[in-house]
């Protein structure tokens, strides 16, 4: 295999080891991780940009433990150490930023103590996601997002939470368990939650982060150990083994004939497989009838023999668990061998640029479930043109996506209960904030999530690949039909 090739491969099996298709599963593979990390952060202010210890912002680099070198002050320094006492303050100048909304409601302040990350001045949150590791940026997406929002919520909210502003610091987990515990053991003592965070291998910190009674509100709960830790949230909820039912209804609705003959392809690699499995079988309760489940291995390239089985047994629906390489691989050999079934679907994760510049008019048709707002529709959602604007206005050039929208609402629903609670905030308050809260849109970002019960979202719309666009299919509205459980 040539050396782009087998560089192809690894981002893939790292990418699809967080995947699941519509809202089933996220769950890691077993690849190859970098080696651990010391604890250090990035501290980020009230404009979404790295400070120093004494409120300057910082003008160097980026050490390779994740600590910014050469600011102005006393700043953060690489070596794994964290970062100084001090931190922000206020707002920055400059002009109003962009989308700006109403202030977020804060309760009464009175009796407010300070705890672990909280000063008379700031309340400092974490984030630990993957930035380093076999595939660099796997997770930046996630942190950019919550990032932006600590920008968002400074600009609009001057007093802060109870004259306490936000301020975040940054972890990378490195696709490493041991990065993650570290990690995790640093924001015990140094913040006073996790906000958005997203890592493959988040189980190394839940042992840890439940022991401390460390709030944790992630973009996305990965491992079985993470889901299970009593401290630990997801603000897309997805739990093993429970699978929804809007996208079997669809094609049971719409494509009678195909339901009763399809196939679930999935890649042979961590959460891809395992829910390239489940996913069939809970469907198949729902009424749908599979006569192809295949895994194919990564290192494949040759994808002419599944298509070729997929004709031979003349199956109409086709869903794949993978990644953009492998959908666009897979609708390019359709192409080539002219087979064409009623129904492509793929999950929520291609939304992004790549499957259309990747596929060209070999992903024309392809179908897409989505439980968030699609960004060509910000204009009828503010909470959506409030996260795309904020991120490009914290890095512009940012590509936003399914893991940074989740981020972005982890932050929100932060905030909310946070400022909610006033003077009355804790961690244990603000825990139990968090475990009665259901149906949660972020302000309509996303399909209702059951963030504090813990289980699998319901509700997904779907979107269409035409004229290199991606289009709505069918009504706007989310289907939310319930969902199955499978072992």
């Amino acid at each position: 295999m040539s050396r782009s090739r087998t560089r192809l491969a690894t981002v893939s099996v790292a990418f699809v080891m967080v995947l699941s298709a519509c809202g089933s599963q996220l769950a890691p593979a077993d690849v190859v991780a970098a080696g651990g990390t010391a604890p250090g952060g990035v501290v980020v202010g009230a404009d979404g940009q790295p400070v120093s210890a004494d409120g300057g912002t910082t003008g160097g680099t980026t050490g390779s433990d994740g600590g910014t070198t050469g600011g102005t002050g006393t700043g953060a320094t690489g070596g794994g150490g964290t970062t100084g006492g001090g931190t922000t303050g206020g707002t920055t100048g400059g002009g109003a930023g962009p989308g700006e909304g109403p202030p977020i409601k804060t309760g009464s302040c009175e009796g407010f103590q300070n705890g672990p990350g909280i000063t008379d001045d700031t309340i400092t949150i974490g984030n630990s996601s993957d930035i380093s590791g076999p595939v660099p940026g796997l997770f930046e997406s996630a942190q950019d997002a919550t990032k932006a929002f600590v920008a968002y919520f400074n600009r609009v909210n001057p007093d802060g939470i109870c004259g306490r502003t936000l301020v975040l610091k940054n972890y990378d987990s490195r696709t490493d368990a041991s990065a993650d515990q570290r990690n995790h053991v640093d924001a015990c003592e140094n913040v006073f939650a996790m906000v958005g965070s997203m890592s493959a291998f988040d189980s190394g910190g839940a042992a840890t982060t439940e022991a401390c009674g460390l709030p944790d509100i992630r973009s996305a709960g990965v491992t079985g150990d993470r889901q299970e830790c009593s401290t630990c949230f997801g603000a897309q909820s997805t739990i093993a083994g429970e699978v929804n039912n809007a996208v079997a209804d669809y094609v049971l609705e719409n494509f009678r004939d195909a339901s009763q003959n399809a196939a679930s392809l999935y890649i042979n690699a961590g959460a891809a497989a395992e829910n390239g499995q489940l996913q069939p079988r809970a469907m198949t309760q729902r009424g749908m009838r599979f006569t192809v489940v295949r895994g194919i291995e990564t290192s494949e390239f040759n994808y002419a023999p599944f298509v070729q089985e997929l004709k031979d047994e003349g199956v109409g629906y086709v869903q794949m668990t993978a990644a953009v390489p492998q959908f666009v691989r897979l609708a390019q050999a359709m192409t080539q061998q002219g087979y064409e079934p009623d129904v492509f679907m793929i999950d929520p994760t291609a939304y992004e640029p790549a499957l259309i510049e990747q596929g060209g008019e070999d992903v024309e048709g392809i179908t897409i479930c989505t439980n968030f707002v699609p960004f060509e529709e910000a204009d009828r959602s503010p909470e959506t043109k409030l996260y795309l604007d904020w991120l490009q206005t914290t890095k512009p050039g940012a590509t936003p996506d399914f893991f940074g929208v989740f981020s972005w609402s982890a932050a929100r629903l932060f905030v909310e209960l946070a400022a909610g609670l006033g003077g009355k905030l804790s961690r244990e308050t603000l825990l139990e904030a968090i475990r009665g809260t259901d149906d949660w849109t972020a302000n309509g970002l996303h399909a209702p999530q059951n963030v504090g019960p813990k289980r699998t979202g319901e509700c997904f719309r779907f979107l269409q690949v035409r004229g290199g666009k991606f289009v709505p299919l069918g009504s706007r509205d989310y289907t939310c039909n319930g969902t199955t459980v499978v072992r």
